[in-house]
C-alpha cells in the first residue's frame, strides 16, 4: 500500500501554480479523457493545451484570470498517494492559503524566474514557518523565459533560503528546483536545459520525501461533537461521546480527564459504525463510553491526566485574514474545538514585518494578512496545548459575533519568527 502526502502550492499571481498542478495531473495521467478534450477546445489560439485549465475549471475564475479558492486535487504514482491544495495567489485571499497550508506536509512555493521573491513570497514562507509545515520546495518557475540561467536561479534560491534560515528551517528541510511548468521542464522529466542542475525533478522529490506518520504517542486529547443518547429498546441507558481523536491515542480502561472542569473517569468502550475498538489513534472518529455518568456537553475535551490547567487569559500568535483592523478592545467570538467563547483583545504585542522578518513592538493593530500577537481574556476557561505540541488544541479561530466571518487563525506559544532576517 503506498503511503500519503498532503501538500499544499502557494505563490503570486500569474507565477504558474495552476499549470504547474495541471502538468503534474497531466504528466501522472490523472486527467480523463473528457477533461482533456474540454481543455483543448477551451485553448485559445489553438497549439498546445493550457493545462491551467484542469484547475481553474469555473468560467469565472478563468475570466479574473486568478484562482480563489482552494482547489483540492488528487493524484497518485506507483510510489505515492497526494492530495494537493492548490491555493490563490492574490493577496486578498491569504486566508486560503492559511486553510491550505494547516494540514500540509510539505508546501511548493511558486517564485516566477523573472520577479524573482516578492512580498506575497515572504508572506507564505511566514504562514507556513508559523504553521510548522515540515517541508518547502521552491519551484523556480518560468525558468524558460530566462533562457534557463543559471545565476538567476541560485540568486533566488539563496535569498529563499535566508527566509526559511529566519524562520528555523534546517538546510535538509528546503529544496530548491528550477521549472517551466508550461514546458514541463524539471516537473515530472529531467530538462535538457539545465544541465547545470543536478538535484530532482519535482514529482521525483515528491515521490521520495520522508513522510512523517501521525504522532500516536502525544498526549491524548479528544473534544467531545456531541453526546450520543440513541434511547433504543436495546440499549436504553447507552451515553457516548461522539467525536474526532485529536491528539494521541486512548484505550478501552485508560482514565481520562474531563476539561476544563477536571473530573476524572475511566474509557468503559470505544464504539464505531464497524463495532468496538480496542484502541483510537489520532484521526479517527468515534464514540467513547465513559464509566461514569458525568455531566459532559459539546465542547469539552477530554484528555490524558497531566494536562495543562485550563486559563482565561493567554498571549496568542494571530494571522489577520479580515480588511477590518483587529486592534484592543475588540468583542469576538473564539472556537476552539467543539467549543465557541466570547472573547476580548487586549493589547497587540507584536507585528511581523514581512519584508525583513523583524518584529514591530506594539504596533497597535493588525491589518490585512498582518501576522502578530495580542492578549486574548476568554469567558470561560479553555484547555490550551502550546502548538509545537499539540497543533489541534493549541489553535483557534477568532469569529466575528455578527456577521459569522472568520477573522484570524490563532496559535498558542508559537514565535512569530526565530531570528531576523540579515538584510544585504
Amino acid at each position: 500500500m503506498t503511503d500519503l502526502l498532503r501538500l499544499a502550492t502557494a505563490g503570486s499571481v500569474d507565477d504558474g501554480k495552476s499549470t504547474l498542478v495541471g502538468r503534474l495531473l497531466y504528466d501522472t495521467k490523472s486527467v480523463l479523457a473528457d477533461q482533456m478534450e474540454a481543455v483543448e477546445r477551451a485553448t485559445q489560439g489553438g497549439g498546445d493545451p493550457d493545462l491551467s485549465l484542469l484547475v481553474d475549471g469555473l468560467r469565472s475564475e478563468r475570466e479574473q484570470g486568478i484562482t480563489i479558492d482552494v482547489a483540492y486535487r488528487y493524484f497518485a504514482t506507483p510510489q505515492r498517494s497526494f492530495v494537493l491544495a492548490d491555493t490563490p495567489g492574490h493577496v486578498q485571499y491569504t486566508r486560503n492559503t492559511v486553510t491550505g497550508a494547516s494540514t500540509a506536509q510539505l508546501a511548493v512555493l511558486l517564485v516566477d524566474a523573472r520577479a524573482g521573491v516578492v512580498e506575497q513570497t515572504r508572506r507564505h514562507v511566514a504562514v507556513m514557518g508559523l504553521l510548522r509545515v515540515p517541508r518547502l520546495v521552491l519551484a523556480v518557475n518560468k525558468m524558460d523565459l530566462v533562457d534557463h540561467d543559471e545565476n538567476t536561479f541560485w540568486r533566488i534560491a539563496k535569498e529563499f533560503t535566508g527566509l526559511t534560515d529566519a524562520l528555523g528551517y534546517a538546510e535538509s528541510d528546503v529544496v530548491a528546483i528550477p521549472l517551466s511548468a508550461k514546458k514541463g521542464d524539471n516537473v515530472v522529466l529531467a530538462s535538457e536545459n539545465t544541465p547545470w542542475y543536478e538535484g530532482p525533478t519535482l514529482l521525483e522529490h515528491l515521490e521520495s520525501v520522508p513522510v512523517e506518520g501521525a504522532d500516536h504517542t502525544a498526549p491524548f486529547r479528544f473534544p467531545v461533537q456531541y453526546v450520543v443518547r440513541p434511547r433504543t429498546e436495546s440499549h436504553p441507558d447507552y451515553r457516548g461521546y461522539a467525536g474526532l481523536v485529536a491528539a494521541g491515542t486512548v484505550r478501552v480502561g485508560d482514565e481520562v480527564e474531563v476539561l476544563p472542569d477536571g473530573q476524572r473517569t475511566r474509557v468503559e468502550g470505544i464504539d464505531t459504525f464497524d463495532g468496538e475498538l480496542d484502541a483510537a489513534h489520532d484521526g479517527q472518529s468515534v464514540v467513547l463510553r465513559l464509566t461514569d455518568d458525568l455531566g459532559i456537553a459539546r465542547g469539552a475535551v477530554l484528555a490524558a491526566p497531566g494536562a495543562p490547567e485550563p486559563v482565561t487569559e493567554f498571549d496568542a500568535t494571530l494571522a489577520w485574514l479580515h480588511e477590518k483592523p483587529l486592534r484592543p478592545g475588540a468583542r469576538l467570538l473564539l472556537k476552539h474545538g467543539t467549543r465557541t467563547v466570547q472573547v476580548i483583545v487586549g493589547a497587540v504585542t507584536h507585528r511581523l514585518d514581512t519584508e525583513d522578518l523583524s518584529v514591530v513592538e506594539d504596533p497597535g493593530e493588525l491589518g490585512i494578512n498582518d501576522m502578530g500577537q495580542a492578549s486574548l481574556t476568554v469567558s470561560e476557561p479553555l484547555p490550551l496545548d502550546q502548538y509545537d505540541e499539540i497543533a489541534a488544541t493549541g489553535s483557534f479561530l477568532l469569529v466575528d459575533p455578527q456577521a459569522g466571518d472568520t477573522l484570524a487563525a490563532g496559535l498558542v506559544g508559537r514565535p512569530l519568527v526565530a531570528r531576523p532576517l540579515e538584510m544585504r
